[in-house]
């Protein structure tokens, strides 16, 4: 798989817009009775436009009769007609409101439905498949991708139907007046609904895709211009970084202005065939009207008919415009809902306790880069095993495999003798807690990122965490206290205060087994030793991995490991 592929999701083989199209329509099935409903309104509220003009060319062959003397209408037809015109628009109003409604209630809808699919596979792909994933591509396809599905759902699918169904009643009715008429008109749908926009669809297919994935990027550089704000500053990168964004928003620019221009380019092709056929309509009537083959009203209700019966197809035609970069996004967000996790979650084996974890023979690499080789190690229960080592020697990647975040290539990671390939992912969650280098803060309060360990927690139980990770008086001081919002990535908070809030959610999620990775790494050694002393007092019921490359948090451990490239030392 290429970078651009593994940023995107993006597979090297990519669907056709028949395949993609096919695909997305089929999330439509729970919804099949209003797509229908939809079509069905679309149907006839189209039939009753086109036929305004139809009933508006009666009138005027009858008129013609009345004036040449030939008086073949009853006394009461003008009025008839014009109480069916006003029916016929009034009802294509409200035929065209129930078609939108319709169809915008199946987009919002499915947008929901895909939504919820989508956040469900980044949840099951998190972390080994999204590690090291560009995020600002993944962000442009949970927001603007999904987003721009709703003019495939809404504009795109039900116009296809109804300019089928609509095209098939007008080439009935004008073949009927005449059969040449009919092939023709039938020749112009197909011309202007379906070979325009697929010879338009094919140059731009490529060129909706690049744009997407463009934009993709330059959300990626944006955020993360946003988050080295202040390296930006401090080094005087800014006029750099500018140039940069202004050089994407550049090729950004033109690649929207070749879609642009191809946009153009088929709205003038697509008037120019309607131009023709209609021309050719209202030659090839004439020519068999003189030739005494049709009549005068066949002849001009035909010409009318041709006329005024391109708008379905003409909606179909412009689909093409925005279709391309909607199959680009369509194709970006199908491949992420196809991507296959690299750990299986785990369901419908026996609940277990702790009793212990061990690594036996484990052999583990990220791709080429082998990180543990022939590795184990016993973590006995309710005791404090210290793991210390340079970095880069794979003492995260141990918590990481305890956790079941990837999986061993060789030998097995356990909990309680069972290999943890085998525990019910649920299961294993709640025998561990794990606390990583780098904690993550949502935008939300300091009491609601606490609770994070444990959905549902009381404001007691969550206080009484804080005091364990030595965060409590702090939290106290502050305005609003345990209701206090955390900034943007929780950077109103310094990264001490961070990681105490990462460990309060470890002593609130009350595992057995603690993974503590270099959780004290950012802490002074007041508060470092606060924090040793609650977990100390606390060994007798919990079992803790410490790792940390500090010497004196090792004074903590009942055992000390040190790991050398992959070896325990």
């Amino acid at each position: 798989m290429s970078k651009a592929e593994k940023n995107t999701g993006v597979v090297g083989h990519r669907r056709t817009g028949i395949q993609i199209m096919g695909q997305l329509i089929g999330l439509v099935r729970p919804l099949l009775p209003v797509m229908c409903a939809a079509i069905l309104l679309g149907v006839i509220g189209y039939l009753c436009a086109i036929f305004l003009t139809i009933l508006a060319g009666y009138g005027m062959i009858h008129g013609i009769l009345s004036v040449l003397g030939v008086n073949t209408t009853p006394e009461n037809a003008g009025f008839l007609a014009s109480l069916s015109l006003v029916s016929l628009a009034v009802l294509r109003g409200v035929l065209h409101y129930g078609e939108q409604y319709c169809n915008h209630f199946i987009a919002f809808k499915l947008l929901a439905i895909i939504r919820h699919k989508t956040f469900a596979v980044l949840r099951k792909l998190c972390p080994a498949k999204l590690e090291g994933r560009d995020k600002g591509n993944l962000i442009s396809i949970i927001t603007s991708d999904i987003e721009l599905l709703e003019v495939f759902y809404a504009h795109t699918i039900s116009p296809i139907a109804i300019a089928f169904l609509t095209s098939l009643v007008m080439v009935i009715f004008i073949g009927v007046h005449s059969l040449g008429a009919g092939l023709l008109a039938l020749a112009g749908y197909v011309t202007v609904g379906v070979a325009i926009p697929l010879v338009n669809g094919r140059k731009g297919a490529a060129k909706g895709m690049e744009f997407r994935t463009s934009f993709g990027d330059l959300n990626s550089f944006i955020l993360g211009s946003l988050r080295g704000l202040d390296e930006t500053i401090q080094y005087g990168d800014g006029q750099n970084r500018m140039s940069q964004m202004e050089k994407r928003s550049r090729e950004l620019g033109k690649m929207q202005k070749d879609l642009n221009r191809l946009e153009a380019s088929q709205k003038s092709v697509t008037n120019l065939a309607i131009l023709l056929f209609s021309f050719g309509m209202l030659f090839l009537m004439l020519y068999s009207y003189l030739g005494s083959s049709v009549s005068f009203e066949n002849f001009l209700i035909a010409t009318i008919a041709m006329m005024g019966s391109f708008g379905p197809v003409v909606a179909l035609s412009s689909l093409s415009n925005n279709l391309n970069q909607t199959l680009a996004s369509g194709e970006r967000v199908l491949s992420l809902l196809e991507e296959i996790p690299q750990v299986e979650e785990v369901t419908g084996q026996e609940e277990i306790g702790f009793a212990g974890a061990a690594a036996c023979q484990v052999d583990f690499s990220y791709e080429e880069e082998q990180i543990l080789k022939d590795y184990s190690i016993q973590i006995p229960k309710g005791r404090i095993i210290g793991i210390h080592g340079v970095s880069g020697s794979g003492k995260s990647t141990l918590l990481k495999l305890l956790m079941r975040f990837w999986d061993v290539q060789q030998g097995q990671m356990q909990i309680s003798g069972e290999d943890v390939r085998r525990v019910n992912t649920s299961n294993l969650r709640d025998l561990e807690s794990y606390v990583t280098q780098e904690t993550y803060l949502f935008h939300d309060s300091i009491a609601n990122n606490i609770a994070v360990g444990k959905p549902g927690a009381d404001r007691d139980e969550i206080m009484e965490a804080a005091k364990k990770a030595s965060i409590h008086d702090f939290i106290m001081t502050l305005p609003k206290g345990y209701d206090t919002q955390v900034g943007e990535l929780g950077d109103t908070l310094s990264g001490g205060e961070r990681q105490r809030i990462g460990i309060a959610r470890a002593f609130l999620h009350d595992a057995p087994l603690m993974l503590l990775d270099e959780p004290t790494s950012n802490l002074d050694s007041l508060n470092e030793g606060m924090i040793l002393k609650s977990l100390k007092e606390s060994w007798d019921e919990k079992t803790v991995v410490l790792v940390s490359h500090r010497k004196s948090t090792m004074n903590l451990a009942d055992i000390v490991y040190t790991m050398d490239h992959g070896r325990l030392s």
